[in-house]
């Protein structure tokens, strides 16, 4: 049987404000455009993960209000299981999103709907979750129910990928059952407990061994612009760049690389092949707005590998 992708995460409504630069504390500054965007890094990896041709079911929370209509209709369009997702009597999840000309960005999440995913969802979804080759959560919903879901997940012996963000400390039980551990460089650092910076590329390696010898099993750097790094329990240490293209939006691009890195694994490359993939994806989705709508398909990153003579999809 063909294994499917489960998320376990948030699903919220991006409101996307662009301006010249992001503001400083106190500032205002004149923004240019405002749009709207379906997101959430557990509803962005799902997406990300079905539009490359993986089945993809998401367990999640909505809210009662017009947000959550949306938000639903727009995971089903892009192919991804709803079934699990129930509606709770709050709102659905925002994400306050500040984005420059240069295309960072500055985020801020109110959880809403997603507070109220528990670990009693996780017990009552064991059958879904059974079901899966592979695992994927975050920490935008609390972090009580992305625990038990670890435990479950290390017990059934299912594969669990964890992205770390938004950055917090993290315990070692909670590493000790992540097969893929996915930190940008500030989340690296807060996992770490140093001051947050970018990482040299001489510190790559200390700080993915340091993660690993935390618990988890295999990690990832991802590096926005200079790709990433694979730190691997078989002793695999490599860095693998990204493309160069011009950046328009960067919001989602390291949830591009976490489903497309999970469709990778299940559809049989290795590791190393899979984030590089991965990465095609990430640059592929910052050359577009919003979160979900940046994610690329399997025929379009086809095209994208072709024009960048580096292969093709799955």
């Amino acid at each position: 049987m063909k294994r499917e992708i489960v998320v376990v995460g948030s699903i919220n409504l991006d409101l996307v404000a662009s301006s010249s630069r992001i503001p400083l504390a106190g500032e205002t500054v004149a923004g240019s455009t405002f749009r709207t965007f379906p997101g959430g890094k557990g509803a962005n990896q799902a997406v990300a993960a079905a539009r490359l041709g993986r089945a993809v079911t998401i367990l999640g929370k909505l809210g009662n209000d017009v947000f959550s209509v949306e938000l639903r209709d727009s995971l089903e369009q892009a192919g991804v299981e709803t079934g699990p997702v129930e509606n709770v009597a709050d709102s659905s999840g925002v994400a306050l999103i500040n984005t420059d000309a240069k295309g960072e960005n500055a985020i801020t999440v109110v959880p809403g709907a997603n507070s109220h995913l528990s670990p009693v969802d996780i017990d009552a979804n064991s059958e879904l979750l059974h079901r899966a080759g592979i695992v994927l959560t975050q920490l935008e919903v609390p972090i009580e129910t992305v625990e038990h879901l670890a435990s479950f997940t290390r017990r059934e012996g299912i594969p669990l990928m964890l992205d770390p963000a938004p950055a917090r400390p993290l315990s070692p039980v909670l590493l000790s059952c992540v097969d893929w551990l996915t930190p940008n460089e500030t989340e690296t650092c807060v996992l770490l407990g140093r001051a947050e910076r970018n990482l040299s590329q001489s510190e790559l390696e200390d700080a993915a061994n340091a993660l690993l010898q935390r618990g988890c099993k295999n990690v990832i750097l991802k590096l926005g612009r200079r790709g990433c790094y694979l730190a691997l329990a078989d002793g695999t240490r490599r860095a693998v760049p990204a493309h160069q293209v011009s950046t328009v939006d960067t919001t989602a691009a390291g949830d591009a690389f976490n489903g497309a890195f999970a469709v990778g694994l299940l559809s049989g490359r290795d590791p190393v092949n899979s984030a590089e993939w991965a990465c095609a994806v990430a640059t592929l989705s910052v050359t577009r707005h919003g979160a979900q709508p940046s994610m690329p398909t399997a025929n379009e990153l086809e095209d994208f590998l072709e024009a960048q003579s580096i292969g093709s999809k799955p």
